[in-house]
């Protein structure tokens, strides 16, 4: 087996001292730019991958960080993670991925545990880890550098990341209106999550401003997965008035909904209008492919992170643009 470089032969190739090769390899602002090209350069030429351990007993940094999540989407998930896997790796830190209850009363010691036997250096919370107040209170008391994904209360505070989930939701709902559906149905996520909340808000706003009486029979619950999109839909398809359009809260319900049209041959768009939220990979594999909300998922968790470990951050909450994606699941209304 080759032989793994040493810090000792990059020091001398690059003609500094160990500690500046340290300096380099934590990112440390006091290098000059000359001398921190030439490092890296040898690093590149040597294929120097330095040991954790020790960069950890070099300093009092650990080098990693978690990323906590509760969220049934694969799709959101996988993207979450790869948007901060990135970040981090370029930053040199290793991302530790663990999955949580948001609800359970167990949240706090098992997050306690992990940065305890771990030494974390920092946390990631995306939506409903961020609404846990017993969390918040946790890590602020041991002073543990964290980042929110989507906070829905304390914007004002701390680090965060988000899009306007409000105006997203009002801007597919009224092109909704504006292809003529009136009856236009949606399907909630989990009330713990406030991205549910708030694109329910954008959906009665824009009925409200196109004259449109908001009908609680045309508002079912869901949970952000393809078996909760499949069930609400059919529950508002065998209603006696069944709306003409459905917008879903995020797009694995919306294709759970398309689903159902087709087992129950419902033409779509011809004879029923379908929209999601996220533009997940599963939005344009489907057919047709479902018009929908581009929330910028990996954007937003490379954002957190850079929030978290980078010294150059020039602000420390962040809103994100979203775009509305239109395609063939979405026409006018009959």
């Amino acid at each position: 087996m080759a032989r793994r470089p040493t810090i000792k032969e990059v020091s001398k190739l690059a003609g500094v001292s160990f500690k500046t090769v340290s300096r380099v390899l934590n990112n440390e602002k006091n290098v000059s730019d000359e001398t921190r090209r030439r490092v890296e350069q040898v690093v590149s030429e040597l294929n120097f991958r330095p040991s954790l351990a020790a960069r950890t007993l070099a300093g009092r940094k650990s080098f990693q960080v978690a990323l906590l999540y509760d969220n049934p989407s694969p799709y959101y998930v996988y993207h979450l993670q790869a948007g901060a896997q990135e970040r981090c790796h370029e930053l040199g830190y290793r991302l530790l991925i663990q999955p949580v209850v948001a609800d359970s009363a167990d949240l706090v010691q098992e997050v306690a545990a992990l940065i305890d036997e771990t030494h974390l250096d920092g946390l990631i919370l995306s939506p409903p880890v961020t609404e846990s107040v017993a969390l918040l209170e946790e890590l602020d008391r041991r002073g543990l550098p964290y980042v929110r994904i989507e906070p829905g209360f304390r914007r004002d505070e701390g680090r965060s990341t988000t899009i306007d989930d409000v105006a997203a939701a009002r801007d597919l709902t009224a092109h909704l209106i504006g292809l003529g559906h009136r009856a236009i149905a949606f399907i909630t996520g989990p009330e713990n999550h406030i991205s549910s909340v708030e694109r329910l808000k954008g959906y009665r706003s824009a009925l409200d401003a196109h004259g449109i009486a908001f009908d609680s029979a045309l508002v079912v619950a869901g949970d952000y997965s393809f078996p909760s999109g499949r069930e609400a839909a059919r529950r508002l398809l065998d209603a006696p008035s069944r709306p003409t359009a459905i917008f879903a809260g995020n797009d694995d319900m919306a294709a759970g909904a398309l689903a159902v049209a087709h087992e129950r041959d419902i033409g779509v768009p011809d004879q029923l209008s379908i929209a999601g939220f996220d533009d997940s990979d599963l939005a344009a594999a489907v057919w047709p492919p479902l018009t929908t909300v581009r929330q910028p998922v990996r954007e937003l968790a490379w954002a957190a992170a850079d929030l978290l470990l980078s010294e150059d951050r020039k602000r420390d909450r962040l809103t994100l643009d979203y775009d509305l994606v239109l395609r063939a699941s979405t026409g006018a209304a009959r």
